[in-house]
């Protein structure tokens, strides 16, 4: 949906394929990650070629749980380098699809195909580059219902159709799959003026969706209940960006959204639990499901019906016991909570013990 009545397509190819060279380059910190990687993730950076990795541009770990075997689609890949995090952890027998509009970032990732198969010790690559729009993924050819995961690293900011990519995300997923996203989200929303100033746009500033248009977005792409994961505030630490946008706060966001149709918009309590047996890899004590929800390993937790649909109805199945069904509704479930992450109230990774 596009607020300013601008395109910006050419723009964002002008600057992350002939403006920006290497991370250092951007003005501001909006699109550079502060995430802490687990130890898992940085033998695989390591892995990685010197030059996809200097042409990094992100602003969270788009990376989740349990990856072997699946077919997963990124989002704005760039030079590659979350693509070949999840060419490694989806390993041989999983397919990774990357998807990009600027030529340059693409020629990167291409290059050094073959590269990261010798480094991974696969027999062939199970990872490819697209040119296209990510507004627009029919385009490409891929079909629906086809991907077990999608993520994007600070890049669904940079299209001016966020409503059309989150459509299309739902169109291509299999039921039970997830996008799995971080971006960059303003707590108003933006001036039109903003927004139609190249840099801050680039930046991934000034096309941030207010936090409340994104979870509309979400819910009429068909994703009831969006689950944010992980957040932090952005610190504007450019004096000429401050000024244009003084009085806006942003905040790097990691969101799940989960396909299944059967979720309600609320969450409702049908007296249901669950208890966590372990064994997903990186998280055999606590396994996070959102912000509001960690599971410890052996402990009965009670749930409401959508938390228990996105275990049971999802990868993480076999790692869960379930107890109840749908049978008896009582109500509105009180133990979830949708925090605003932009409110000192909301929820912090303290409160669920992560």
């Amino acid at each position: 949906m596009n607020l300013s009545g601008k395109d910006h397509k050419k723009e964002v190819q002008e600057y992350y394929g002939k403006t920006l060279h290497k991370t250092e380059d951007l003005l501001t910190n909006a699109c550079c990650s502060t995430a802490s990687y687990p130890d898992e993730i940085k033998r695989i950076i390591k892995q990685i070629h010197p030059e996809v990795v200097e042409k990094f541009y992100g602003c969270g770990l788009t990376i989740p749980k349990k990856l072997a075997g699946l077919r997963v689609l990124d989002l704005g890949s760039g030079s590659g380098r979350d693509s070949y995090i999840l060419s490694r952890l989806v390993g041989e027998s999983g397919h990774v699809i990357g998807v990009d509009m600027t030529p340059e970032q693409l020629a990167v990732a291409r290059k050094h195909i073959d590269y990261h198969t010798q480094q991974f010790g696969y027999a062939q690559a199970n990872i490819e580059f697209l040119e296209g729009d990510i507004q627009n993924l029919a385009a490409l050819r891929i079909l629906k219902e086809s991907q077990d995961l999608i993520v994007s690293n600070c890049v669904i900011n940079l299209v001016e159709d966020k409503l059309a990519v989150l459509k299309e995300a739902y169109r291509i997923l299999k039921t039970g799959g997830e996008l799995y996203f971080s971006d960059v989200y303003a707590h108003r929303r933006v001036p039109v003026a903003s927004k139609n100033d190249p840099v801050l746009y680039g930046e991934c500033l000034s096309g941030a969706l207010y936090w409340g248009d994104f979870l509309h977005y979400a819910k009429l792409a068909g994703f009831t209940d969006p689950r944010w994961v992980e957040h932090s505030p952005i610190t504007i630490e450019n004096e000429g960006a401050q000024k244009a946008l003084e009085g806006i706060n942003f905040f790097s966001v990691t969101c799940r959204l989960i396909k299944l149709p059967q979720l309600e918009p609320d969450c409702e309590d049908y007296g249901q639990a669950v208890r966590y047996l372990g064994g997903v890899p990186g998280m055999e004590r606590l396994f996070k499901l959102d912000q509001g929800h960690c599971f410890e390993k052996g402990k009965i937790e009670l749930v409401c019906g959508n938390s228990y649909l996105m275990l049971k109805e999802t990868r993480f199945a076999p790692y869960f016991e379930f107890f109840g069904d749908f049978s008896t509704h009582y109500g509105i479930f009180p133990g979830c909570g949708g925090h605003f992450p932009f409110s000192e109230a909301g929820a912090s990774p303290e409160n669920c013990g992560c």
